[in-house]
């Protein structure tokens, strides 16, 4: 796990629950003792990122001035303010997870090369890895089409998976999601997605959100169960494997209002083109879109999960629904 911070801001706190206790980092908490104004208007994707930082804040990395930005926000619903987001976890697919994994090997090999122990080399930060995008389909038409697909991968890339499943059980935070299970950003949200995570850390288990960088586009899709996710490249996912922060600005967030319930005869995918056409128009590259209105309650999560999921198509880094 990587190292908490200083929790300079004293907002650690207790939360007891059905007899288990659950320390947590309270925005509340700070709010009060570093002057953050109203941060309870902040949109909940920024209140994920201030948690984010109060949890993290080291006085290097993360300062108590990066924490007042977050309240600072609300001044101008912008920032030119660099922040360093640290996401619970990493999502991969095949195409970059692999040589990531290589490269794991390598240091382990330069590790031991040099003297130390090869074991201290492990990803920080959990990775996921779930083979999907190199999957090619040889059968089709038939009742056995799937099972043989599977087969046929299996055999065809055996090395490949012999090679992964030595770095399953070699290395610590690491899980790979064999071929024929689903596409990434789908599993990811049907079995990968927990809302909430917790961790023991000195006697204490920690509670925080939900957050992850993936190296699927369409990583997006997991906003749709409030968890704050989005698509990065290679190096950046790596980088947060080995417990390196991603360096971004506090975004802008887009509010946008769901109201009514869709007719009968309307599906979530006409719903998201006509969200795509307006947030084209509107202009939304590089900021987050968080979903609010009476609207969502009719909406599923599976309608909810088709929105997020086409955050590319229109632009955002995200497009969010909180809970």
């Amino acid at each position: 796990m990587i190292a908490l911070g200083q929790d300079t801001l004293k907002s650690r706190r207790t939360l007891d629950v059905n007899g288990a206790s659950y320390e947590y980092y309270s925005l509340e908490a700070a709010a009060a003792a570093a002057d953050l104004g109203e941060i309870e208007r902040l949109p909940v994707s920024l209140k994920v990122l201030l948690e984010n930082l109060l949890r993290f804040e080291d006085g290097r990395s993360v300062t108590v001035d990066d924490v007042r930005a977050m309240g600072q926000w609300l001044d101008e619903r912008k920032s030119d303010r660099e922040i360093a987001y640290r996401p619970a976890r990493v999502l991969m697919q095949d195409f970059t997870g692999v040589p990531a994994v290589v490269d794991l090997a390598a240091m382990r090999n330069a590790v031991a090369d040099l003297g130390g122990d090869p074991t201290d080399i492990n990803p920080l930060a959990p990775v996921d890895l779930v083979i999907d995008h190199s999957v090619a389909v040889d059968n089709f038409g038939s009742d056995h089409a799937f099972e043989n697909n599977v087969n046929i991968e299996m055999s065809r890339n055996q090395e490949r998976y012999e090679f992964l499943r030595w770095g399953q059980n070699a290395f610590d935070n690491f899980r790979v999601v064999p071929p024929g299970t689903g596409i990434c950003h789908q599993v990811n949200l049907e079995c990968l997605g927990q809302t909430v995570w917790t961790d023991d850390v000195d006697g204490k288990t920690i509670a925080y959100p939900d957050t992850l960088v993936g190296t699927d586009s369409h990583t997006t899709m997991i906003n749709g169960l409030a968890v704050l996710g989005w698509g990065v490249g290679g190096i950046e996912a790596e980088a947060a494997m080995l417990g390196q922060p991603v360096s971004m600005l506090i975004p802008e967030v887009i509010g946008f209002r769901l109201s009514g319930t869709l007719r009968e005869g309307t599906t979530a995918t006409d719903l998201v083109l006509t969200v795509v056409e307006m947030l084209r128009a509107r202009g939304v590259v590089g900021k987050f879109v968080e979903f609010f209105g009476p609207g969502i309650e009719s909406l599923s999560l599976a309608d909810r999960a088709t929105l997020a999921n086409m955050a590319p198509e229109y632009g955002a880094t995200c497009g969010f629904f909180p809970v």
